[in-house]
C-alpha cells in the first residue's frame, strides 16, 4: 500500500507552460482522504516549492535544492551543505566557461555575481528561485549563509557539451549532475534526492514498497532507485526510462494525475481514514 509519493516539477508534474495541471487539487484531497504524504522533490529552491504550494504549506514535505534541504511545516528534516571550498573551486572553473552563468545556492537566497545580474539569467532563475541576491563574492563570511549547491546554466541548452565535461573532474569530490540540457548542479559526494528520500522513508517509518516517484531527468535516477513504484514520464531522458519499473504519459499529458489516480482507483494508494 503506498503511503508516500514524490514528485519531480519541471518536466514531470508541471505542464508545458510550467503551471500544475488541472485537477491537481483533486488528487491532492483523495490523498488527504486515505493518508497518503506528498513530497514534491525538485532542483527548485525552498522558497520557490512553498510559492507554488502555498496551499499545502503545512501538508508536503518540501525535498528542494536535488534532496541538499528537506522541509516540513516550516522546519529543516534534513539537509547535506556543500563544502565551502569545493563550492568555490567549481566556481572559479565555471567562470573559465563562456557564456554561461553562476547560481550559488545558499539556504537563505540563491546568489549571484554583479557581473552576471542581467535580464537573461534573472529570467531563467525566477523560475526556480523566488529567493535571491547579489552578492560581490560567494564567500560564507560575505554572504551569512550555507552553500547547498552550485548550479551552472547555460543559456544556449547544450549543457551537457559546454558545462558537463569541464565540471567532471570534481566528481571524486562532490556529485556533477546534469539536471537539464541547460543546467548543471553540483552538491555533496553523499547527496541527491534518493537519499532524501530514504531520510523520509526512515522518518515516517515507510518502506520502499510503500512510496512511489515520479521523474523525467538524470537528477531523478536515485530517487527511482529509492522506491518500487517508480514512474519515468513519456518525455523522460532514455537513460532514466531504463532505470524506472513504471510509464507515465508525458507531463503535458498531466501524466503524473492520470498515474495516482489510476494507483487510488486501484486501491493502491492507502485507505480512507475514518471519519470523525
Amino acid at each position: 500500500m503506498i503511503k508516500l509519493i514524490m514528485s519531480d516539477m519541471d518536466g514531470t508534474l508541471l505542464d508545458e507552460n510550467g503551471e500544475l495541471p488541472a485537477g491537481f487539487a483533486g488528487i491532492v484531497a483523495q490523498l488527504r482522504e486515505r493518508g497518503v504524504q506528498f513530497a514534491p522533490s525538485s532542483g527548485r529552491q525552498y522558497y520557490s516549492l512553498l510559492d507554488t504550494f502555498q496551499a499545502y504549506k503545512d501538508e508536503f514535505i518540501f525535498i528542494a535544492e536535488n534532496g541538499t534541504l528537506v522541509m516540513r511545516r516550516g522546519e529543516e528534516l534534513f539537509s547535506c551543505p556543500l563544502a565551502e571550498h569545493l563550492a568555490l573551486q567549481v566556481v572559479e572553473e565555471a567562470k573559465e566557461i563562456p557564456g554561461v552563468y553562476i547560481a550559488y545556492a545558499g539556504k537563505k537566497y540563491g546568489y549571484v555575481l554583479p557581473e552576471q545580474n542581467v535580464q537573461t539569467f534573472r529570467d531563467e532563475l525566477a523560475k526556480y528561485y523566488t529567493h535571491t541576491q547579489v552578492a560581490e563574492d560567494f564567500h560564507a563570511d560575505s554572504i551569512n549563509d550555507t552553500v547547498i549547491k552550485v548550479s551552472i546554466f547555460d543559456p544556449t541548452g547544450h549543457a551537457g557539451e559546454s558545462i558537463y565535461p569541464r565540471l567532471k573532474k570534481f566528481s571524486d569530490r562532490m556529485q556533477i549532475v546534469l539536471a537539464s540540457d541547460y543546467w548543471v548542479d553540483a552538491i555533496d559526494l553523499f547527496i541527491n534526492k534518493g537519499i532524501a528520500v530514504q531520510q523520509i522513508q526512515k522518518k515516517l517509518h515507510i518502506t520502499p514498497m510503500e512510496s512511489a516517484a515520479f521523474g523525467d531527468f538524470m537528477n531523478d535516477a536515485e530517487m527511482m532507485s529509492s522506491v518500487y513504484y517508480s514512474y519515468a514520464m513519456a518525455n523522460a531522458h532514455p537513460d532514466l526510462a531504463r532505470l524506472a519499473r513504471y510509464r507515465a504519459k508525458s507531463n503535458a499529458e498531466h501524466g503524473v494525475i492520470l498515474a495516482i489516480q489510476e494507483l487510488i482507483d486501484s486501491g493502491m494508494c492507502g485507505e480512507p481514514l475514518p471519519k470523525a
